[in-house]
């Protein structure tokens, strides 16, 4: 390596001097400086955050962190065209503790104004230009012109980690699933959702019909779904959402209805009660699943119809319809459950048998596969109905041994109809939201 020591280099003719050839790297030596060469737009930044009150220097960027309060920047005095100051902020706090920019004596794009700056994540670069407008603001950005994944955050319910990236949100009772941060498209914006209504009560024979059931699973999301699952979930903002879970329907001779359950756009009906003993309530009720239906009080002991499923009606369905009640003799039907409809009862495989309810969905939107909103079965004077998986309750029989079995809390299941009187009780209804949180 060969060594220059000059104190001046200048052309042997003409105005221009060259370094190096083209191609060609110069670098000047660490802790070396250099001037006259002007600038070409840039700043070199500075690795100490600014955290205080602070002058500027030309050609000087600066990281402002104002989390502590706000900041004053002064700008170079008696600066000359082309100084150039540039700004970020740190931390995200310009919005509640501002950046104040002295101008020193120079005007601002022509004014005396010292300008505030109170924008989240403001950046932006200053060059002098003359003593008429002074500085000039010539490039600006904000966080948000690099969009990055954000995530929905909230708050509300029981709330567990699932398949590691997922957050799930169960309400046993009423609340509010209260979201902090909405995200966005690029990380999750929307939430997937398990609403099940309380199921009802099962009467004097037919069974309790299931609380309805409403599954919409978002695309940010990823796990085994039921069959009743709406493709897509639902858009959340910055707002608290109430929760109602719906209590199960009591015990009576005919079976009182379920509860309905509800979450932001979504409402899950409760479940439609059981038939009774006597022409006035053997009829099953409609509900978001049927009840089953009860028998009359005198010959010929017409079959009685189970109550309509999917009321109001939603699509996909929330619940399916329940069977009707034994034609010839007393035997109750089944109540429908979220995805198979009540059987009926019938004198096979023996006389006055309850009709079975029917079955529930399976999900897996809390990370295990479960079974919800199965329909209550209906009473047999042989033999009873079970109830639907789902947390469906058996059917009783005569003379009330065993007795009819109430439907599963936080299910949504249907009561089990009693042979004659009142039938059990049914589950009240749950409330589960899903979402990707990173």
């Amino acid at each position: 390596m060969s060594k220059i020591e000059v104190n001046t280099i200048e052309p042997q003719c003409g105005t221009t001097l060259t370094l190096g050839a083209s191609g060609d790297t110069v670098t000047l030596a660490s802790g070396a400086s250099q001037s006259g060469f002007g600038r070409s737009g840039s700043v070199n930044w500075q690795t100490s955050i600014k955290t205080g009150d602070f002058t500027a220097v030309s050609g000087e960027g600066y990281f402002i962190n104002t989390t502590s309060g706000a900041i004053t920047m002064t700008l170079p005095a008696s600066p000359s065209v082309g100084d150039i100051v540039a700004f970020k902020d740190y931390a995200g706090t310009f919005d509640t503790n501002n950046l104040t920019v002295n101008r020193n004596g120079s005007n601002i794009i022509g004014g005396t104004l010292n300008p505030v700056v109170e924008v989240e994540g403001q950046a932006g670069t200053l060059v002098y230009g003359d003593a008429t407008q002074g500085w000039q603001i010539v490039e600006a950005a904000t966080d948000a012109d690099l969009p990055r994944p954000s995530f929905v955050t909230a708050t509300g319910g029981t709330v567990t980690t699932v398949c590691t990236n997922f957050k799930v949100h169960t309400f046993t009772g009423p609340g509010t699933f209260t979201v902090t941060n909405a995200g966005n498209s690029s990380g999750s914006n929307t939430v997937s959702y398990m609403v099940v209504a309380g199921g009802a009560g099962g009467g004097g024979f037919g069974g309790g019909g299931a609380g309805g059931f409403r599954e919409g699973r978002t695309p940010t999301c990823s796990y085994t779904v039921s069959p009743l699952n709406a493709p897509a979930g639902l858009p959340v903002t910055a707002t608290g959402y109430p929760i109602t879970v719906g209590a199960g329907g009591g015990a009576a001779p005919r079976g009182c209805s379920g509860s309905n359950s509800i979450f932001s756009t979504i409402t899950s009906a409760g479940g439609g009660g059981g038939g009774g003993y006597g022409p006035s309530i053997a009829s099953g009720n409609p509900g978001g699943s049927g009840g089953g239906g009860g028998a009359p009080t005198s010959a010929p002991h017409p079959g009685q119809p189970g109550g309509t499923g999917n009321t109001p009606p939603v699509s996909p369905p929330q619940g399916k319809d329940g069977g009707s009640g034994r034609t010839g003799a007393a035997a109750g039907g089944g109540a429908g459950g979220a995805t198979v409809a009540g059987i009926g009862g019938s004198c096979t495989p023996a006389p006055n048998a309850g009709g079975n309810g029917g079955a529930g969905a399976t999900t897996s939107i809390n990370g295990t596969p479960t079974v919800f909103s199965g329909g209550g079965g209906g009473a047999g004077g042989a033999t009873v109905g079970n109830g639907g998986s789902g947390g469906g309750g058996n059917g009783g029989t005569s003379p009330g041994t065993p007795a009819a079995v109430a439907g599963t809390v936080n299910t949504g299941g249907g009561g089990g109809g009693a042979y004659t009187g009142s039938g059990a009780a049914g589950g009240s209804g749950i409330v589960i939201i899903r979402y990707k949180f990173q």
